[in-house]
């Protein structure tokens, strides 16, 4: 190899080899990696149901600052195999406990600007309750055991790699055992 010629990049880390999906449509479950830029309305058709009362869509979008520090962007990075299997559990058992009609979950990999959407979570229920409550439970379940991995750019030059786990719905540090 000359000093001309790149590595080439494995294929959880070329964007060529996505979007990356899966759908189970026993359940109506549709889960997304992708390096472009989501569309909720995709989202939420993906769930639709004509016996949906309630259809509840969530977006998580990269915001300008982070503990007083001004962000640039943020990059994501995560190893499908298991991420498809952790969102698809997931997701199955959201089906399950909450009786859902439909759930999609798709995540940005790569670089995701201030101000866009780097998940968007859509769920169908019957009822409100149970498509407030399942939304909600997705998201947590996601950002706590999903293998996707942040890393927050600064204004400043720095960067930071963090793991969604990393923080509460609120945005505060969790402790782990031990620390």
């Amino acid at each position: 190899m000359t000093t001309q010629e790149a590595a080439p990049l494995p294929a959880h880390l070329d964007p060529t080899t996505y979007p990356r999906t899966q759908h189970n449509a026993e359940q109506n479950i549709h889960l997304t990696l992708t390096y472009t830029p989501l569309d909720p309305t995709i989202s939420l058709s993906q769930t639709a149901s004509p016996a949906a009362g309630a259809n509840v869509l969530f977006l998580g979008t990269t915001r300008d600052t982070f503990d007083g520090r001004a962000v640039s962007q943020l990059s994501y990075t995560a190893y499908p195999p298991l991420a498809f299997k952790t969102l698809a559990g997931i997701a199955e058992a959201a089906v399950a406990t909450h009786q859902l009609l439909g759930v999609s979950i798709a995540h940005r990999l790569g670089t995701v600007p201030i101000g866009e959407a780097s998940i968007t979570i859509a769920v169908s229920a019957g009822h409100r309750a149970a498509a407030w409550r399942a939304g909600e439970e997705v998201l947590e379940a996601c950002k706590a055991k999903a293998e996707i991995w942040k890393r927050e750019e600064f204004v400043d030059g720095g960067m930071e790699w963090r793991a969604n786990a990393d923080r509460d719905s609120e945005g505060n540090l969790v402790k782990k055992e031990g620390s």
